[in-house]
């Protein structure tokens, strides 16, 4: 041990310079936001438009929607499950591109549903199960 001590004593100054020169560690503000890969879109029809309404533009909406899917613009695409509308996974990166999208479809022409935007991303807590 008598060895070891002067040896430890004299890299001390060294070890605090070292110390010293190591950024400051603080912890963030605000979490990290999660990047935008998709934008869910929840589709329903608007208080007081009828089920003939909509079945009157069906068909053209049919035809836009696959259009889209066949465009590489709808990942996925889902009925509600209390039948009240549809949901869409729009390969965006912004809402803003997402409502793009949706408002040339002929539903959103004529004024007969209404639209939730959801911005969707990679799960963050894996973040850390991984090194970065």
């Amino acid at each position: 041990m008598n060895v070891l001590l002067p040896f430890i004593l004299s890299a001390y100054p060294f070890a605090a310079v070292a110390q010293s020169q190591l950024p400051s560690v603080q912890p963030p503000s605000d979490p990290p936001s999660p990047k935008t890969t998709e934008v869910m879109v929840i589709l329903t029809a608007k208080e007081g438009v009828t089920r003939q309404q909509i079945m009157n533009i069906m068909p053209a909406e049919v035809r836009a929607t696959v259009k889209l899917y066949l465009d590489g613009k709808i990942r996925q695409w889902y009925s509600r499950g209390d039948g009240r509308g549809v949901i869409l996974l729009i390969d965006a990166k912004t809402v803003e591109e997402a409502h793009i999208a949706i408002e040339a479809m002929p539903l959103s022409k004529e004024n007969l549903v209404d639209h939730q935007y959801i911005a969707v991303g990679p799960l963050m807590p894996l973040a850390a199960l991984i090194a970065r």
